[in-house]
């Protein structure tokens, strides 16, 4: 058994380590956490001392075998909760984070794989994020944002990088979600923003910051 915080940090760099090339710093863990520095190196230490992390100042840190394992099932927990609130309870997707927050740290052994079945074992979350399988296998996870898209060329939205409440409901107000098609009518060289037209829909001009947050397919 884990603490909150213990289970919070294990997440944390589980979602560091899934971009490319990063190294994970006590820096980085304080910035994904909003935590102060030192109480994460003193966290280091102690998920350190339980085997769940390696350590080094050179390498970061990485997640041993069992603490890959212990991050896995608490992000599978996290993101099925968040199928079932969303399609079952009815709640919008700006909303259900911070509730499957807390619901993720129920460690009954076989609830997730009830979950996931009564889910129809989904494959993503309502922010277009994998859901780990009970085998430990993870589905194919989107990295290409919008802004990486040529003018003319049309996409689908498959999945959000910022899942604040802000964000979401910025999407809400343009009718965006996932599978939502976008064009891009027009990229502006002076500041990187872009035209473009949601399922057809008339123009509109976003900030390059959005475009980075909108994943495609």
């Amino acid at each position: 058994m884990y603490t909150l915080s213990e289970e919070n940090y294990l997440k944390a760099i589980y979602r560091i380590a899934q971009q490319k090339d990063v190294k994970i710093t006590p820096t980085a863990i304080a910035e994904t956490l909003g935590n102060n520095p030192a109480s994460v190196v003193d966290m280091i230490r102690k998920l350190t001392e339980k085997q769940l992390i390696a350590y080094d100042k050179k390498q970061g840190v990485k997640l041993t075998t069992q603490g890959l394992k212990d991050a896995v099932l608490i992000v599978r927990r996290h993101r099925l909760w968040e199928v079932f609130l969303l399609e079952k309870l009815g709640y919008h997707w700006d909303e259900i984070h911070d509730i499957a927050e807390e619901l993720e740290h129920i460690s009954d052994a076989t609830l997730a794989d009830r979950l996931d079945k009564f889910l129809g074992f989904p494959d993503y979350d309502p922010h277009g994020d994998p859901i780990p399988k009970a085998n430990g296998k993870v589905p194919k996870s989107f990295s290409v944002a919008l802004t990486h898209l040529k003018a003319g060329a049309t996409c689908r939205v498959a999945a959000v990088r910022d899942t604040t409440n802000t964000f979401l409901q910025y999407l809400i107000k343009l009718d965006i979600g996932i599978g939502t098609r976008i064009q891009v009518i027009e990229k502006i060289p002076f500041d990187n923003s872009l035209v473009i037209s949601i399922n057809g829909k008339e123009h509109t001009t976003v900030s390059q910051r959005f475009g980075e947050n909108i994943l495609i397919d």
